[in-house]
């Protein structure tokens, strides 16, 4: 694998743990939608996240990421429709994909 392909795992690895890390036990859509910093910084990691995908895709699209497709899409409707973005959409993609993606970002880069 190509340290620039392990550069961007390293960049989604950080910010799918910022995510977490930002929610820290909060486990309520309500709380996370009554927070608008919250969610504007776990809106920001997302898309650090989905422009990571895309770039590791163009250079290796046959690298195995479950969700990458899904999270991609996801960085797309928080930068080009931010003013539609669904909280329940991304709380879904946070509580569904992240702890998948981090389990296989960790069997990636080892």
């Amino acid at each position: 694998m190509s340290n620039e392909i392990l550069k961007y795992l390293h960049d989604v690895r950080e910010a799918a743990e910022s995510i977490q890390n930002y929610l820290g036990d909060i486990s309520d859509l309500n709380i996370y939608k009554s927070n608008k910093m919250l969610r504007r910084a776990i809106e920001r990691e997302f898309e650090i996240i989905g422009e990571a995908m895309s770039r590791i895709n163009k250079i290796d699209p046959n690298i195995q990421i479950t969700s990458k497709r899904q999270i991609t899409n996801m960085r797309n409707r928080v930068i080009h429709g931010y003013d539609k973005i669904d909280d329940e959409i991304v709380w879904g993609t946070i509580v569904r994909h992240i702890p998948i993606l981090l389990e296989e970002l960790k069997t990636l880069m080892s």
